[in-house]
């Protein structure tokens, strides 16, 4: 059966695309690549299926990336279903007893489960763990303090069951990627004396990245990356121009977290942290395989 001249046209865009992504597979061949998955990129069903097309893509060309996502929106919905009522404070959710067991319930079952899933149906093979897991996410209480505007009085703020990683246990997660399997991590920790802590996705992910001395954090998010004060996009910061545009307030808001956690994972052992567009298709795949990365890098030198 012989081309068309149009069919022949797409073939050979198709394998010059493939050409010119050789020297980015060779350059990631062996590497970790943790990607933080969340925010619209999660609620769209067509950019969920690319996602998990892309992250069995990594595996099946070399790479050893490892998931850890995120289930704001689908905790709200189970919360509302249940009637218990959330609040917030510097993005965090104060979790009390009975919400850190409907906590556990979705991020750790039908979310984590999902994710996976989608990696499988792709056709690499993702299973889906928790960071209470072979105890991988060693957490202890996070605290919070809050300074009155008009006495300047601090006081500590009582954020119930809301952790922070003290230590990662990498064996199980080196377990798995040796083996051929993508691990898909639900940010959930435990503490020395066996209490689940909630623990943000974002956070989470850094401390896996700096644990396993990841060549890239992906950090998917629903903003293009770090914009300067003309709203242009930032390609590249080193940690130190990262730190003075949070002193400066070029970098504000809710950005400031998200670099925060590149900052520390790269302070970790992350070689690099990158703020994409999750709302973007392929973002991952646009990053790492192209010369036209679409985020913000953050690099620890």
């Amino acid at each position: 059966m012989s081309l068309s001249d149009e069919d022949l046209r797409i073939a050979s865009e198709q394998a010059a695309v493939l050409a010119s992504a050789l020297p980015f597979l060779r350059r990631y061949a062996g590497d970790t690549i943790v990607v933080k998955y969340g925010g619209h990129a999660m609620g769209d069903p067509k950019l969920a299926e690319a996602f998990g097309h892309d992250v069995a893509l990594l595996k099946l060309v070399g790479v050893n990336p490892v998931v850890v996502h995120g289930g704001g929106p689908q905790i709200n919905t189970m919360l509302d279903r249940l009637d218990i009522k959330s609040s917030f404070v510097d993005g965090l959710r104060i979790t009390d007893a009975a919400m850190v067991d409907v906590i556990e319930m979705v991020l750790s079952g039908s979310v984590n489960k999902q994710v996976a899933a989608l990696i499988n149906q792709a056709g690499a093979l993702a299973v889906g763990i928790s960071g209470k897991d072979g105890n991988m996410i060693r957490a202890t209480r996070l605290t919070r303090t809050v300074r009155d505007p008009d006495s300047h009085i601090e006081r500590a703020l009582d954020l119930g069951f809301v952790g922070e990683p003290s230590h990662i246990d990498t064996r199980v997660l080196y377990a798995l990627s040796g083996s051929g399997v993508i691990p898909v991590i639900a940010p959930v920790g435990i503490g020395d004396d066996g209490q689940t802590y909630n623990i943000n996705a974002d956070t989470a992910a850094g401390a896996v990245a700096g644990a396993l001395n990841a060549t890239r954090l992906l950090m998917l998010t629903d903003v293009p990356g770090v914009l300067d004060e003309n709203r242009q996009l930032i390609p590249e910061l080193s940690a130190e121009e990262a730190r003075r545009g949070i002193a400066s307030g070029m970098i504000s808001g809710g950005m400031i977290p998200k670099v925060e956690t590149c900052l520390q994972a790269v302070q970790a052992g992350a070689r690099a942290a990158v703020i994409l567009d999750g709302r973007v298709p392929h973002a991952c795949l646009l990053e790492l395989f192209t010369s036209a990365g679409p985020g913000t890098l953050i690099r620890g030198a």
